[in-house]
């Protein structure tokens, strides 16, 4: 069989090329091929470094940002660095926060920090006993710089001119990391691994994989969520030239062709009969009165300190507000896909793999065979925001039951659009938040109340074990871990039956909870007559890194100096994923009364930053994403229907939308945390807080823009 695939070399991680153990204790006997020390770091003779990567790319950057790890402790020149990712095999190479093979919380960086220095420390200790058992000098006399050892004598050789004879040794249980006064690579800006590949158009993606005998496959997904097909009529779509056959499957109708175009123009020509009897019904209002409803009634308790409704009931001022937030769809650039072929009672997935362990399991399953049986080879994916990680593989798993209804044993290549991605799910569940809080005659908060009613993203998933005393912490966080002070407060949450598919979405929680919190702050400072980052700083006493961002960012962006005539300031600050940012919007109101944003200044503090750049394009990407949201996107139903299709009535954020956005990392010597996400919560709640400004109103419902309204 053919593969054209991409340029890169996949090399193999066990049985023959290289050896391949953990980190810890086992040792390693000899082999040919790649020196391969632990099962991230591959030295071949050419002099390449090949740094496996057991976190999906997405376009976070972390098949960069892991390699400079390994780069950095194996003193490589950065030239000579390449990035490949791992295979499904959770027992080498699960998220340690995790427990299994997968990406996702901002925890990449965070879990894989010391394990991956651990395995270049490992790598050089032992190129460097092999060079000095070549020249017959001690190891501790032998310098490694820019992936060259050398010896005061003058002896000098590379990296890869020692792999064959460091592969020959016992591999030690660790070694020795560099301080972080002579790094050379950790905090500094390097080039992407990626780059070269994305700008010439290389073949990195699931959509570049083209196979020999590949058959497309596309997926005619229920209408309504939850009703099945129950017979076909494929007469007309048998007319389309390359069309071959359309088989019902339990998620909907599998429509098969030599090709992507075929496929889908077969696939509108193909009249189903659905059975919607189980279907989610109810649109979007119906499911806000319902949460309405709940809101008025006992909930689960989330956090429980003092007594806030005593101390409300004797405060001298109180607030309430309800807030409401839409569906989200995740719309990263590439829908959905997968390729699936089984051969021999042997299963090979290509795709952009978030959750390995979940998808290979899944993939197990339905094929009937073990878990062994099942290879994985992980592209680069366009963008996920938590899409591709789905606890039940759906898209993956589509493509395995098209593959097995297919019977043969061709690969089958499973494609969605952009339709598909809109209507199949799945969401950032609809939230409704009500909030009571009791001020003194101070401002100073002495009661905070809060109801959270939405769907639980975990219950009902093999990670429903998370879900503690019937709370589902993704639900509550940022609201249970209130930071400002209050000395009494109650959070209940209401988890809901929707049939509505609902998953994390970028900074999952915090996307509703921060601002809900922050826009709740802003109103206590306007109404108790005080600048809003003077309360927060009161507020955060006792939280010093909430207060290092806000301070930062305030002082970047001018706040104590008034902004121009017509431009209006907001502020927020929010902690998620143990990474804290502020960001200052700048605004102006058009005459329809939508804003326009022409000024984000951010501060992070995400401990150590491995890749300044990488975590400025973070946080820019964040803003122009949690913006997007913030403005203009809602996932809405009519008739449990998806109302939504495509970018013209889903909008994320257009290019002229894009303000300019200025990142100020702060310098600390703490262990790295995420900034994948973290750059999201701030955002909307800092423009809402603005509105205010401009407008004398408050936002308590998002988008900012009525969905029928067009971009100006």
């Amino acid at each position: 069989m053919t593969i054209h695939v991409s340029r890169r070399h996949f090399l193999k991680i066990a049985g023959g090329a290289g050896l391949a153990i953990g980190l810890a204790p086992e040792l390693a006997s000899a082999a040919t091929g790649p020196f391969a020390p632990n099962p991230f770091v591959r030295v071949a003779p050419d002099n390449t470094v090949t740094v496996i990567i057991k976190h999906l790319d997405k376009g976070q950057g972390i098949a960069t940002g892991l390699s400079t790890l390994v780069a950095e402790e194996l003193d490589a020149d950065w030239k000579q660095m390449r990035a490949d990712f791992a295979p499904a095999d959770t027992a080498k190479y699960k998220n340690l926060f995790f427990g299994i093979e997968g990406t996702g919380g901002s925890t990449s960086m965070a879990n894989s920090f010391e394990q991956y220095r651990q395995a270049g420390a490992i790598a050089r200790a032992m190129l460097v006993s092999a060079a000095a058992a070549a020249w017959g000098v001690p190891a501790a006399e032998i310098a490694v710089a820019s992936g060259v050892l050398s010896h005061k004598s003058g002896r000098k050789g590379t990296l890869g001119d020692f792999a064959d004879a460091a592969a020959k040794l016992d591999v030690p249980a660790n070694a020795p990391l560099k301080s972080p006064a002579d790094f050379t690579f950790i905090g500094k800006t390097v080039h992407r691994l990626d780059t070269e590949a994305k700008i010439t158009g290389a073949p990195i993606y699931t959509q570049d994989v083209h196979l020999d005998g590949m058959v497309v496959a596309a997926i005619i997904h229920p209408p309504k969520f939850g009703a099945t097909a129950t017979k076909i009529d494929a007469s007309k779509a048998a007319k389309v030239e390359g069309f071959l056959d359309a088989k019902i499957i339990p998620q909907g109708v599998a429509v098969y062709a030599k090709s992507t175009w075929p496929a889908f123009k077969a696939k509108d020509l193909i009249d189903v009969e659905w059975d919607d009897s189980k279907a989610e019904k109810r649109g979007s209002a119906e499911i806000l009165e319902y949460y309405k409803s709940l809101a008025g009634t006992p909930g689960v308790v989330a956090a429980h300190i003092g007594d806030a409704d005593a101390a409300i009931a004797g405060s001298a001022k109180v607030i309430n507000q309800d807030f409401t937030f839409p569906y989200l769809a995740h719309a990263s650039m590439e829908p959905m896909n997968a390729v699936v072929q089984f051969v021999d009672g042997n299963v090979k997935i290509w795709t952009a793999s978030q959750m390995p362990t979940v998808d290979q399991a899944i993939a197990a399953k339905i094929f009937g065979v073990t878990l062994d049986k099942v290879t994985i080879d992980t592209k680069y994916a366009g963008g996920s925001f938590g899409r591709r990680a789905v606890p039940v593989s759906d898209f993956v798993a589509e493509a395995a039951v098209a593959a097995k209804a297919w019977g043969k044993p061709d690969p089958i290549k499973l494609v969605w659009r952009r339709e598909d991605d809109m209507k199949a799910g799945y969401y950032r569940p609809a939230y409704l938040h009500r909030v009571k809080i009791g001020l003194d005659a101070d401002g100073k908060i002495v009661g905070w109340r809060h109801t959270i009613v939405g769907q639980s993203i975990l219950a009902g998933t093999p990670f429903a074990a998370l879900v503690k005393n019937g709370i589902d912490a993704t639900s509550v966080e940022g609201v249970s871990d209130l930071p400002y002070l209050a000395p009494n407060l109650h959070v209940e949450l209401h988890t809901t039956q929707i049939g509505v598919p609902a998953l994390w979405w970028r900074s999952v929680g915090h996307t509703h909870t921060a601002f809900v919190v922050e826009t709740m702050i802003d109103r206590i400072a306007a109404e108790t007559g005080r600048d809003p980052v003077e309360y927060r700083l009161a507020t955060l006493k006792d939280k010093p890194r909430h207060v290092g961002v806000l301070k930062l960012a305030a002082e970047k962006a001018g706040w104590s100096n008034p902004p121009p005539e017509g431009v209006f300031r907001g502020v927020a600050v929010h902690e998620s994923f143990k990474t804290f940012v502020a960001q200052v919007v700048e605004l102006k109101v058009d005459k329809s009364g939508a804003p326009k944003v022409s000024r984000v200044v951010c501060a992070v503090d995400c401990g150590l930053a491995v890749n300044p750049d990488i975590v400025r394009a973070q946080m820019e990407g964040g803003i122009g994403f949690g913006l997007g949201a913030a403005l203009r996107d809602a996932i809405t139903l009519t008739g449990g229907v998806v109302d939504q299709a495509n970018f013209d009535t889903y909008q994320p954020l257009r290019i002229s939308d894009m303000p300019k956005v200025e990142v100020h990392i702060l310098a600390s010597s703490e262990k790295p945390t995420g900034v994948g996400e973290p750059g999201v919560p701030p955002l909307a709640p800092a423009v809402a807080n603005a509105m205010f400004k401009a407008t004398g109103k408050r936002i308590t419902e998002l988008p900012i823009i009525p969905q029928e309204a067009k971009p100006t």
